[in-house]
């Protein structure tokens, strides 16, 4: 099971619900369409918010902003 979860809320929401169950967070980042993308330390952590968000998953493939190093 993946630890990448793509949802249609804020990442303040996101963030926030996972500080309240207790979920730790690998990475997260904003969308450019909107919504967050969120990667999970644990499987289990991200079957969680998974069924937390069920009604706000974004279903299919999402674009992302390239990664910038400098």
């Amino acid at each position: 099971m993946s630890r990448a979860i793509n949802i249609s809320l804020s990442e303040a929401v996101v963030s926030a619900r996972c500080e309240k169950d207790g979920v730790r967070i690998s990475a997260i980042e904003v969308l450019p369409s909107g919504g967050t993308h969120l990667v999970c330390v644990t499987s289990e952590g991200a079957e969680e918010m998974r069924t937390a968000f069920a009604k706000n998953l974004i279903a299919g493939k999402v674009k992302r902003f390239p990664f910038y190093r400098s």
